[in-house]
């Protein structure tokens, strides 16, 4: 039997399509953040970027995003250590921190909805950011972690 790239590959050496496999499809990542100025504090929303579509919870424009969205964050591996806010599910910070992938990742399943069957993913449970004013963010704040702690931890 194969083992599997993302058990045998260390993701600063992985390929564009290997690195790019690893995302699940949540869309957590893209969901406007928070920061509590006074202790570093970050909250998650459940208001998405203007380029993530709540229903596929993938990115309209993935190749353009940063150009478009400037504060996009265009993961790499070496970013990993800088980016506390990734969600504790997302496969890129699970395998930075020793943890194998969730069994109801689409390597696991090999079906790229199971995110979404899973009930994972932000599908149908955000707000498109043009319809909630900046000021309101705080009244949108979701603790997406609730959704992913029941996960099986694949290791």
């Amino acid at each position: 039997m194969t083992v599997p790239f993302w058990e045998t590959t260390p993701l600063s050496e992985m390929s564009s399509e290997q690195w790019e496999a690893l995302c699940d499809g949540c869309g957590k990542c893209c969901v406007i953040k928070l920061e509590d100025v006074d202790d570093g504090a970050i909250y998650y929303t459940d208001v998405g970027c203007t380029l993530l579509d709540g229903s596929t919870c993938r990115c309209q424009n993935y190749p353009q995003r940063k150009s478009i969205v400037s504060d996009c964050v265009i993961l790499t591996p070496d970013k990993l250590d800088d980016l506390p806010w990734m969600p504790k599910s997302c496969a890129y910070r699970r395998l930075h921190e020793g943890r194998g992938l969730p069994d109801w990742h689409p390597l696991i399943t090999g079906d790229p909805d199971s995110t979404i069957k899973a009930g994972k993913s932000v599908q149908g449970k955000i707000f498109h950011e043009a319809d909630v004013a900046i000021d309101d963010y705080p009244d949108h704040i979701k603790d997406w972690e609730d959704d992913s702690e029941s996960e099986n931890n694949g290791g």
